[in-house]
């Protein structure tokens, strides 16, 4: 590691030392109960003496972020053997009496406890030195360093992990963001060669062409058609992720919103002639809504009918207006949705279990339910065994 980068981590460990109000009590607490001059946080490594908290009243002159050579000092040994070391008369201490460290700061007492992460990596320590002896070398007072210790030690582990859960929840929003933006930017650049392959598939069928060649431009066709729903829902989710959600237009250019829901029904029966689709639009009163999206959503619903309903049956759609009520049904027989299938069934990417030509993004249904709530309604689901409705209904 760089010099720069150990400077930076130090200046990480001040800064969330500096952040528990505990420790300038603590500190003042050491001080008077010991009678001792200077106390501190250390950060302490193998290479390096960091001063993280100070209180100084003797003038020994290290301020926070101030830094003793480590091998001068008797924190080495703390971190070496994992253990305290206490002095309470230097020149009386059959072990310390000659040693470096209290001669080359003139100490005579001294006491240092490891400081100890809850996961049992070494911080630093909890030390206090002065130039006259103290009564620190005893079991009353060791423990009340090792308690102020553990509670400091607490503390800054809880600031860590705060700041580890922090950096990565940054990182897993940047990430949703370029993940988003991706699909909007795909969903953009994919509608024009999409759009050119339909103009293509069009101008096929003004040809004569033989029954193969027609098959294959109704496939190209079909195909477009179900590429557009998905670009439309891949383009409404990343909008809708990134904050700007479903915007409704209430302003329908003089169209009628029956005729848009039977070309929703044209459309589906084009792409799917061996579906039947048997529709009762009573829309006797004006619709307050986003005509557009309401296609969106139907086309959607329908869709997903017929992709899971039976085949030997036929869908049926219902739709009716009242003064204050708009509602949209659309029922088809098939196998029950599962109660474990139906929590997840407006939930992006959410398909479930599905069979070969089901496959899809699994955005049609989460749409349609932001489209409804957009609108300040709801989308309710019944389903047994005979059959299944998708329910759409808003108060206007």
């Amino acid at each position: 590691m760089s010099d720069l980068n150990k400077a930076q981590d130090f200046q990480t460990d001040i800064n969330q030392i500096s952040q528990i109000p505990a420790v300038t009590k603590i500190l003042e607490v050491i001080c008077n109960v010991t009678g001792m001059g200077f106390a501190a946080v250390a950060r302490v490594t193998k290479d390096r003496w960091i001063a993280c908290a100070v209180n100084d009243k003797i003038n020994f002159g290290l301020g926070v972020g101030g830094e003793l050579k480590v091998e001068t000092t008797l924190c080495q040994q703390v971190m070496e053997k994992q253990k305290e070391v206490a002095i309470d008369h230097v020149a009386e201490d059959p072990i310390y009496s000659d040693h470096h460290t209290p001669k080359i700061y003139g100490l005579q007492s001294y006491i240092a406890i490891p400081l100890f992460l809850t996961n049992g990596d070494f911080f630093g320590t909890l030390c206090a030195i002065d130039p006259n002896p103290a009564l620190v070398n005893n079991e009353k007072m060791i423990d009340m360093f090792k308690l102020f210790a553990e509670l400091i030690a607490f503390h800054l582990e809880s600031l860590q992990n705060l700041s580890d859960t922090q950096a990565k929840l940054e990182e897993e929003q940047s990430n949703a963001e370029i993940r988003e933006q991706f699909i909007a930017i795909l969903g953009h650049d994919l509608r024009n060669p999409v759009g050119a392959i339909s103009s293509a598939a069009q101008l096929m069928f003004r040809n004569s062409l033989d029954e193969r060649n027609l098959k294959l431009a109704k496939i190209i066709s079909d195909s477009t058609l179900r590429v557009r729903g998905l670009i439309d829902n891949m383009l409404d989710f990343a909008s809708g992720r990134l904050g700007g959600g479903i915007v409704l237009n209430y302003h329908n250019d003089h169209m009628v919103l029956r005729d848009v829901l039977h070309q929703i029904i044209t459309e589906l029966e084009t792409v799917y002639p061996d579906r039947e689709i048997i529709a009762d639009l009573n829309l006797n009163h004006p619709v307050n809504g986003d005509y557009k999206r309401i296609a969106q959503l139907f086309s959607n619903l329908l869709g997903n009918a017929i992709t899971h309903g039976s085949k030997e049956s036929p869908i049926i759609v219902t739709a009716k207006s009242e003064s204050d009520l708009f509602e949209l049904c659309v029922i088809n027989k098939g196998n029950k949705i599962s109660s474990e299938a139906e929590k997840h069934l407006f939930q992006p990417f959410s398909r479930g279990k599905v069979h070969h030509g089901q496959e899809g993004l699994g955005l049609g249904l989460y749409i349609a339910s932001e489209i409804a709530n957009a609108h300040k309604g709801e989308i309710l689901v019944k389903s047994s065994d005979e059959e299944t409705c998708f329910t759409f209904r808003f108060n206007q």
